[in-house]
This record gives structure tokens, C-alpha cells and sequence, in this order.
């Protein structure tokens, strides 16, 4: 049964949303985030109906949750489209040693675990546009994985134009290639001179811009949208289902790479909807500001020269934009006192949280740790000796943490990012092997790229835009663009 969940703003402007409304809408008017006005609860007895469901079927259980302006046969069969791309397991679990189980979230088409958010987003975003009769010009900003992710998912799509922007020179060569060999004529890619922070902040100045962002009808896809993150709700109910048995109420704990919060926000997103799980641990690399804030209470986020460029590049990141969903839950839904905490952080770089640190762990279950280039090379290679498994560089750093905190008698499962293909040059230098890649990877990697460089400027993203833009009036029509070519 569909629920009539609405949605609000984690800063308190504006009339609540229906799921298809916020998922157009991205970024909130008032520059907040959308939340659901109250978080579904799942019962026990739910639980275990669920067992015997295929991913599909468990994705449009939980998103009817969430999406109650959807008609339940509709949702199931944008879920059936979205993870036909996939296996039919979808989301296989494998042992890893050292009391871990590996969540393998990447046998999507770009390879990581953004697709599994993104290919029912592209799915649900057209279905929402078909129904209103309108098109939608996204804008995202990547650090490696969401780009590629959200180009496969829309690209050649009539009513959805793509303006992904990335950071020039700060992603692998497979990355680049999954985005910038893409020749769809609605697939607009952008290298701006700066990193992953100054590229989101672009995102942000624009989507706040209402009158820019109604007039081009703008929108997003990063895990600002709420469809992401309710779409990455199921794997973690999934995963829990096929790590426990039936009949009890086991907890388990989660291990999760985190740059930009979006994934271990939607495993605490499971937990407040009542999926057994006893710690939620964050995994960081050297741009740690997540970790320190996690062990202190102080979130003070680095400026682009402080952001270092890392051997796991997907989680450079140094201001995560969901966190703001969850400061929204520790002060009690109460977006004063957001509103109070983001403009302290304006104004003097930082918020100070220490007095509610405490409850990260004891409340929400919320712990994390570092790991650095060092680690990473040790445990790729620790794993590979012990399973034969190849990680990736990012589910590394999971590995490196999860071990730092698993309890007897407590499953930890770590969450899976990438397959170790998109960072051959990672794998080269801790195993020594030189990785094969498929006919048809190898052809993505030798095609020709198409981008277009651009100073971090909001001035000149704009007129970019407004010269490319897909309107009500072009839809069925390639939109204009202007993309170098690079062979």
C-alpha cells in the first residue's frame, strides 16, 4: 500500500512536496534539502515477508514507502527497468574474511554503486516529466562516480538534458572515459579548473538562483535529490534479509565510504525506519572532515587548496552536502536551529556541535574512521592474499575502517564502491597485475572525449546553460551545445 508521504525542507521555507514534485524539484526553494515530513516505519513482521522478494520486487515495497503519488504498478515496473541492466541477483554478498561481508553494490553499467540509485532516478524522472508535460535541465557536480552514473541513466532521453561538471585533472582516466566518450547530443560534460567543493558550490548558486533555475527549468541528480537516497534505502534492507535468518530480529552493522554523505545517509535512513542495525560506520580517506566531525562534534570543512587529491578520488571531498539531513535529525527536525548552524558555518568556517557528540554513537549509532593511501595499498593487498578479491581503492578504505570496529556476534558488512577496473593504476601499484578489461571497455577507454573546460564561474556556467538548454518547445529536439572534441 502506497503511503501520502510528503515532503519539507530541512530549513522550514515552502509547502511540502509529493515525491515526484521534490524529485523535480532538487535543491529546495529555500536552499535547504527535502526530508520526508515523517520517516516510514517498517514492522518486524514486514521484515520477514520480504524474504523471499527479488530486488525489484523489494525496491518497490520500500520506495512505495516514500512514493505515494505513484501508482503502485507504475513503480514496479520502473523498478523491473531500472535493474534489468543487472545480474539477477542484483546485489550478490560475499565473504571477505576477518568477519566481513563484502555488499556487492557495483554490477550496474558504469560499474559502481551510484547505479543503483541512478538507473531507477532516470527511470522516475522521465516518468515525472511525461506526466507533467515538461523537461528538465540537470546539473550535477561529480567527483568521479555520479557522473558517469547519471549520464548512462538519462542520456538520450527527450524531456532531460545533462550539465554534469567535474573536477579538471582530479578523476581517473576510466572515469573521464565513462563520461567524456559519451557523444548523446543531451549529455553536456564540464571540466572546471578547481575541485569536487568548488564544483558542488556552482551546483548550489544556481539551483538558489530561482529565477535562473525556474527559467531553464534546472534540476539535479546528485544525492541532493531525495530519489537518490531513498533508492539506496533498499539495498540496505536487502542486505540485512541475506545476512540474518528468519524468524529474528538480528542487528548487524554497516560499513560505508563517505564523501558527500549520501550513501550512509540513506543506512541511517534505514535504521530510524526500524531495519535492525547497530552501527553505522563511516569510512573517510585523508580529507577526513567527516571523521573529525564524527569524533568531535566539529564540522569545519577545508577550502579547495586544503582538499587533497587521493589515491581514493571519489571521497575528496571536503563539504558534504547531506549532512545537512542529518544535523536536520539531531536538532529535533528543527530548522532554526539548522538555519543557525549553516550560517555559522558561513560566517566562520565551522559549526560546533560537542554537546550532542555523544549521541552520535549511543542514539543514531554513528562512528567512523580514517584511512589513508598507506592502508589502502595494505589492505587491497591483505584481502587479495586472503580471498583472492581485487577492491577497489575506495572500498578499501570501508575495509580498512570495518575492521577497526567489528563486535562478536554483530555481522559487519561493508559496502562495496566501484569495481577495481575504473582505478587500474591503484591496482597496478599494490598488486602488481595489470587488469584486463572487456572488448567493449577498452573501446569506451580508446573513443574519442567530449568536453568542455571552464573557469569556476558561475557567470559563465550560466550563459553556458542558457545556450544549451532543452525547453518545453525543443522536446523530441537535440539540444544546442558547444563541447570540445578531444580525441
Amino acid at each position: 500500500m502506497a503511503s501520502d508521504q510528503q515532503y519539507i525542507s530541512t530549513r522550514g521555507g515552502g509547502e511540502p512536496l509529493s515525491f515526484s514534485e521534490t524529485l523535480i524539484e532538487g535543491l529546495a526553494r529555500d536552499g535547504g534539502l527535502a526530508v520526508p515530513a515523517s520517516m516510514p516505519h517498517v514492522a518486524t513482521e514486514t521484515l520477514e515477508r520480504w524474504r523471499a522478494l527479488t530486488y525489484p520486487q523489494l525496491a518497490t515495497e520500500v520506495l512505495a514507502l516514500f512514493a505515494g503519488d505513484i501508482p503502485r504498478e507504475d513503480l514496479a515496473r520502473m523498478t523491473d527497468a531500472a535493474y534489468a541492466p543487472f545480474p539477477a541477483e542484483v546485489v550478490p554478498l560475499r565473504q571477505i574474511g576477518d568477519g566481513l561481508t563484502l555488499v556487492g553494490l557495483s554490477e550496474g553499467p558504469t560499474l559502481a554503486f551510484k547505479d543503483m540509485a541512478m538507473q531507477f532516478l532516470g527511470q522516475v524522472l522521465e516518468y515525472a516529466l511525461e506526466r507533467s508535460g515538461s523537461v528538465l535541465n540537470v546539473l550535477g557536480a561529480t567527483s568521479g562516480d555520479t557522473g558517469s552514473a547519471a549520464e548512462h541513466a538519462l542520456r538520450g532521453k527527450d524531456r532531460i538534458a545533462v550539465f554534469m561538471l567535474s573536477p579538471r585533472g582530479r578523476m581517473s582516466a576510466f572515469q573521464r572515459a565513462q563520461m567524456f566518450s559519451l557523444d548523446d547530443a543531451n549529455v553536456h560534460n564540464i571540466a572546471v579548473d578547481g575541485v569536487f567543493d568548488d564544483c558542488q558550490n556552482l551546483v548550489k548558486r544556481l539551483a538558489g538562483d530561482v529565477e535562473f533555475k525556474r527559467a531553464h527549468n534546472l534540476g539535479a541528480v546528485n544525492s541532493i535529490n531525495l530519489a537518490r537516497i531513498t533508492a539506496q534505502v533498499v539495498y540496505y534492507f536487502w542486505a540485512w534479509l541475506r545476512a540474518t535468518d528468519a524468524g529474528g530480529a538480528t542487528e548487524v552493522s554497516f560499513t560505508v565510504p563517505s564523501g558527500n554523505f549520501g550513501n550512509i545517509l540513506s543506512g541511517f535512513y534505514a535504521k530510524r525506519m526500524g531495519l535492525p542495525i547497530r552501527r553505522l560506520v563511516l569510512a573517510t580517506n585523508e580529507n577526513n572532515v567527516l571523521d573529525e566531525f564524527f569524533r568531535t562534534g566539529v564540522y569545519r570543512p577545508r577550502t579547495a587548496a586544503e582538499t587533497l587529491a587521493t589515491s581514493s578520488p571519489s571521497m575528496d571531498i571536503s563539504k558534504a552536502s547531506n549532512l545537512e539531513r542529518f544535523i536536520f535529525e539531531l536538532v529535533d527536525r528543527d530548522p532554526a536551529r539548522v538555519n543557525t548552524a549553516w550560517h555559522e558555518l558561513d560566517a566562520q568556517g565551522f559549526f560546533d556541535f560537542t554537546a550532542e557528540q555523544p549521541r552520535f554513537a549511543d542514539e543514531f549509532g554513528l562512528v567512523s574512521g580514517t584511512s589513508t593511501h598507506a592502508d589502502r595499498i595494505e589492505t587491497i593487498r591483505s584481502v587479495h592474499a586472503g580471498t583472492g578479491e581485487i577492491i577497489d581503492p575506495h572500498t578499501a578504505d570501508g575495509v580498512k575502517v570495518a575492521r577497526e570496529h567489528v563486535e562478536p556476534g554483530v555481522p559487519m558488512l561493508v559496502l562495496e564502491t566501484a569495481k577495481p577496473q575504473k582505478f587500474a593504476d591503484m591496482i597496478r601499484e599494490a598488486l602488481g597485475v595489470e587488469l584486463e578489461y572487456a572488448p567493449e571497455l577498452q573501446a569506451m577507454l580508446d573513443a574519442p572525449q567530449h568536453v568542455t573546460d571552464m573557469a569556476d564561474d558561475a557567470d559563465a556556467l550560466r550563459a553556458y546553460i542558457a545556450a544549451a538548454a532543452l525547453r518545453g518547445a525543443t522536446v523530441g529536439h537535440s539540444p544546442v551545445g558547444a563541447d570540445r572534441h578531444e580525441s
